[in-house]
């Protein structure tokens, strides 16, 4: 009988990994246009080899209503952090806090100082928010720098908080 090929991997070239897991689902007809609509941008934008992702992975979660997901590895959270501010996910991002278009998202982002999540609109959050308490993402919470370590973006914010619309 064959022994079993048990493998894993080194990281240690790689001490500021940061694993990012993020998802959209989609609630209403409206919502699962902006799903189709949003599939090719992301493809095209994870193909562009941004600065500092090392993998990205899709998967679908099977369930109703539609969810898709995305699995992401970033050299470091600063590389990550940076390309959230630029474009497209940006652009993303505002038309998303202006307007969630019938969706919902969420992230969960795991590194070796820690793990922090957010859920905007999600009605059954996914995860995290499962068994841990969900909590408003406001002042220290806004942002994932702020979840993560308690400090401050370095980049600009795509939305100050008290300038979010709605």
């Amino acid at each position: 009988m064959p022994r079993v090929q048990r493998r894993t991997v080194d990281l240690s070239a790689y001490p500021d990994l940061v694993v990012i897991y993020l998802g959209m689902q989609a609630y209403t007809p409206r919502g699962l246009l902006a799903l189709a609509r949003l599939g090719p941008q992301i493809r095209k934008a994870h193909r562009s080899n941004p600065d500092g992702l090392l993998r990205h992975e899709d998967f679908v979660f099977l369930q109703w209503p539609p969810h898709i997901a995305f699995r992401q590895y970033w050299r470091d959270f600063d590389t990550m952090e940076a390309w959230t501010r630029q474009l497209p996910h940006q652009q993303w991002w505002r038309e998303f806090l202006k307007n969630s278009r019938g969706t919902g998202f969420w992230h969960e982002t795991h590194t070796a100082a820690g793990i922090e999540a957010v859920y905007d609109d999600m009605h059954h959050p996914p995860g995290l928010a499962t068994f841990a308490e969900v909590v408003p993402a406001t002042g220290r919470r806004f942002g994932s720098r702020g979840r993560l370590r308690g400090e401050a973006a370095a980049v600009a914010p795509v939305y100050d908080e008290d300038a979010l619309p709605g």
